[in-house]
């Protein structure tokens, strides 16, 4: 880093230099000046080999003995002219400016060979050479070529070095149409270039058409010489590999514009008299126009020939999914389209269930790998000719081309039983269930067909069934629960929702230990509607996160009032039940904190019922329950018993209180596996520590049943009815005494 500067310096001192030279007249001292500076760019050159180290120094080690090569020719006309007040021409120092010629071509090849461009590339290097070399041939080679010199061998010098200098505007033009001088470094050798070819140009040229001395055109060898060092010197260097990178240019405005005016040149150089008149220029002129005609028709076919291939590639791409390799969406509906015209085709949309999980939990590349492997058990399970496609994140689908429903039911079963085996993934073995939505037949479009089955396949998740065909009840459930879900917006922005309080009762004495607060919605128009119709709608569209906190509050307040109007006689605790949309949200307890705050209520007075389902995939869900366990609030498993019915739950998620499911209270007066269950599920809570309360309770003889069992805290209409204003003292009957009343 010490030595990233040192260029810019190299580069000050260098041009300074060279102005003195210029304004210095010519003799001993002006020479001395122009040897020194020689030698000093051949030294840069050497310098920077050793300060960068680049990885492929080849490059600048040929670029280096070309400038020595060329100091040495320096100063060896110097020597002649100075030392033996001689000029011959050729002389010795034609030998070493020429031979240096080689290493030049060999330096510039492997920075040319950076970009190994294709064929395109190189027609249109060809193109900027043909025009330009045909300028170079015309207004230098020709003219010194004709030049009548006073030997062969003069002549044969004096045409070698525009003839050299030709080859360098070719590997030039391949440079500037290939892309390949990109870096800082690579641009400063090439504009040294350009100036070594602008003063071989100069240098011959200047005796042809004026009689001033070539000596102006030493400025511009000593700039070539300067640029060199200084592309040495730029730290980029040790980046020009030289070796064979593909690096592609752009055909872009100024490109064309290049191309443009290189077509041209042929037709315009006939309007110069002087070539227009001569036999040989306009020769020179049609063959130069020839080859740049059949050069630009080869660039078209070229550009003709991409366009045809990337089309062809874009449209192979639009065909297939790039990570599984199935057919597409637009493929799939292009061939469902064609399916329809010709027949009765039957489909199969297929949705993972869970598959968001695995992403969440175990990253997005397992994810990727367990589409890929459910993606290779559906094309395997396939019936021949069926195509099977990938049309969603976590969707694929199945087209049968001419089948009828049963045929699409029997497909549906067995794609079913195929998923079903758990998939073996990053050292995991993941189960990924599968929801199957069927729909077919014609007269109607591919995109139509496939919302249809997409609705069955959403019906199918919810009501937990493996296949669902499509059937208009759908659409009109569909319709319903849109028209619903705007009703509940309104509702929440009205204050239609009221919330209701079931005692749960603590025995023997009966006392109202606790309470459930449940929502209850008085519609204008509908009426009373039914929690187990508006709930699962608000789960869906989101809402039930606005109105699951509405309830939390509203809750909080009611029992804090109760704990400050009744004292003693107030519940001990208020449950709430919460969805596993709020438990998603990263920051519900801390929205749980702030109900508690607002209202004053103890965390202690507070239990969120949550069910197993909610909690059974664990991530979020078990985090925001430990959160509200960290503040103190109690944990209701709701509904135990009918969900997955893992007690592996009991062990990851935080529970104070099992509230057994009414399934199993209903027949717990008659002898049998409910009464054996029962018991069962309240031997597990009592021996884990936890608070048992049974749901659901409707007749005396369940509660006494209940009793005798164990249970000390029961639940159901028995007890009292859900109401917004609950009598507390009139809860507190016996259930002994409630038996005999019954």
């Amino acid at each position: 880093m010490r030595h990233g500067r040192l260029w810019i310096w190299w580069l000050a001192i260098g041009m300074v230099a060279t102005a003195v030279h210029y304004v210095l007249p010519e003799g001993r001292v002006a020479s001395l000046l122009y040897d020194v500076i020689g030698v000093a760019t051949a030294a840069g050159i050497l310098l920077a080999l050793r300060l960068h180290r680049p990885e492929r120094p080849a490059m600048w080690r040929w670029l280096a003995a070309a400038q020595i090569t060329f100091v040495a020719g320096d100063l060896t006309y110097e020597f002649y002219e100075n030392v033996l007040h001689r000029s011959p021409y050729p002389s010795p120092a034609d030998i070493f400016y020429l031979g240096s010629y080689p290493m030049l071509f060999a330096g510039l090849l492997l920075l040319v060979r950076r970009n190994r461009g294709g064929t395109g590339d190189l027609i249109d290097a060809a193109i900027v050479g043909t025009g330009l070399g045909l300028v170079f041939w015309l207004f230098v080679l020709y003219p010194v070529a004709a030049d009548s010199g006073s030997s062969t061998l003069e002549q044969i010098t004096t045409v070698a070095y525009p003839a050299a200098d030709a080859m360098v505007l070719g590997l030039l033009a391949r440079l500037f149409t290939g892309g390949a001088a990109r870096s800082p470094s690579a641009r400063l050798l090439v504009a040294g270039a350009v100036m070594m070819l602008v003063a071989d140009t100069a240098f011959a040229v200047i005796p042809l058409y004026t009689t001033a001395s070539t000596h102006l055109a030493d400025p511009v060898f000593l700039l070539a010489y300067i640029l060199w060092s200084v592309a040495a010197l730029h730290p980029s260097m040790a980046g020009e590999r030289g070796g064979e990178e593909r690096v592609a240019a752009r055909v872009g405005p100024s490109r064309l514009l290049l191309f443009g005016a290189c077509s041209l040149l042929a037709p315009a150089l006939l309007l110069v008299p002087r070539i227009g008149a001569d036999p040989v220029g306009r020769l020179s002129v049609a063959v130069g126009a020839c080859t740049l005609v059949l050069l630009i028709i080869a660039r078209m076919s070229g550009f003709v020939f991409e366009v045809r291939r990337q089309s062809a590639e874009l449209t192979r791409a639009a065909m297939q999914d790039p990570l599984t390799g199935l057919a597409s969406r637009r493929r799939f509906e292009g061939e469902l389209r064609d399916a329809l015209a010709a027949g009765r085709p039957q489909i199969a949309l297929l949705g993972l269930n869970g598959f968001k999980n695995v992403n969440d939990e175990l990253g997005r590349p397992i994810g990727d790998r367990v589409l890929v492997s459910v993606a290779a058990r559906l094309a395997e399970a396939a019936p021949a000719g069926a195509l099977v496609a990938r049309i969603g994140g976590d969707e694929f689908a199945v087209l049968l081309t001419d089948a009828d429903a049963d045929e699409a039911r029997a497909l549906a079963a067995s794609l079913a039983r195929t998923l079903g085996a758990p998939v073996a993934e990053g050292g995991h073995e993941l189960y990924v269930g599968v929801a199957i939505g069927l729909a077919g037949g014609a007269g109607t479009t591919p995109v139509e067909l496939l919302r249809q089955a997409e609705s069955a396949m959403h019906a199918a998740k919810q009501t937990g069934e493996p296949v669902r065909r499509w059937t208009p009840a759908l659409d009109e459930r569909a319709g319903e629960y849109v028209r619903l879900g705007a009703e509940i917006r309104t509702a929440l922005d009205l204050g239609q929702f009221r919330v209701v309080y079931q005692p749960i009762v603590e025995l023997p004495a009966g006392r109202v230990a606790a309470v459930e607060a449940l929502v209850r919605w008085e519609h204008p128009v509908r009426g009373l509607v039914s929690p187990a119709a508006f709930i699962p709608v608000a789960e869906r569209n989101g809402l039930i996160v606005e109105l699951g906190e509405w309830i939390l509050r509203t809750a909080c307040h009611r029992l804090a009032t109760w704990r400050a109007d009744l004292g003693p006689g107030a519940p001990d605790r208020i449950s709430v039940n919460v969805s596993a949309r709020q438990l998603a949200r990263p920051h519900f307890a801390a929205t749980v904190a702030a109900a508690l705050a607002d209202s004053g209520l103890p965390a202690s007075c507070l239990a969120v019922e949550v069910t197993e389902t909610a909690v059974f995939e664990g991530g979020q869900a078990v985090v925001a329950l430990h959160e509200l366990r960290a503040l103190g609030v109690r944990i209701a498993l709701d509904d135990f018993g009918t969900g997955h019915s893992s007690l592996g739950l009991l062990q990851t998620v935080p529970v104070d209180i099992l509230k057994v499911d009414k399934s199993f209270v209903d027949n717990v007066t008659e002898a049998g596996r409910h009464t054996v269950i029962a018991d069962a599920l309240f031997q597990v809570t009592a021996g884990l520590g936890l608070t048992a309360v049974a749901e659901g309770v409707e007749t005396a003889a369940q509660a006494e049943a209940l009793q005798r069992l164990g249970y000390r805290y029961l639940q159901g209409y028995h007890f009292g009815r859900p109401v917004a204003d609950p009598d507390f003292a009139a809860a507190r009957i016996p259930v002994r005494a409630a038996t005999v009343v019954a």
